[in-house]
């Protein structure tokens, strides 16, 4: 089974890298950008075959590893 995690900032958390990145593109002439967010995209294969048991084994690794979630927010997939 595939599991899909993608961790980002919470809103109100400054968003160092977003900013550099926009700061970037103005930079390059695209100046209509705003309100850039970075985030990270985590994925890799489960063994379990139950779907929501596998969600919440990840939500637990999301919890204690994959995110902080003092400032972290995250989204879980899991599928076939």
């Amino acid at each position: 089974m595939k599991a899909k995690v993608e961790v980002f900032l919470k809103p109100g958390v400054l968003d160092v890298q977003g900013k550099a990145i926009e700061g970037a593109l103005h930079g390059l002439g695209f100046g209509d950008v705003a309100g850039v967010r970075v985030g990270k995209t985590i994925e890799f294969d489960l063994k379990a075959t139950d779907a929501e048991a596998a969600r919440a084994e990840v939500k637990q690794m999301c919890e204690r590893l994959l995110a902080n979630t003092v400032i972290e927010g995250y989204r879980v997939e899991v599928g076939a």
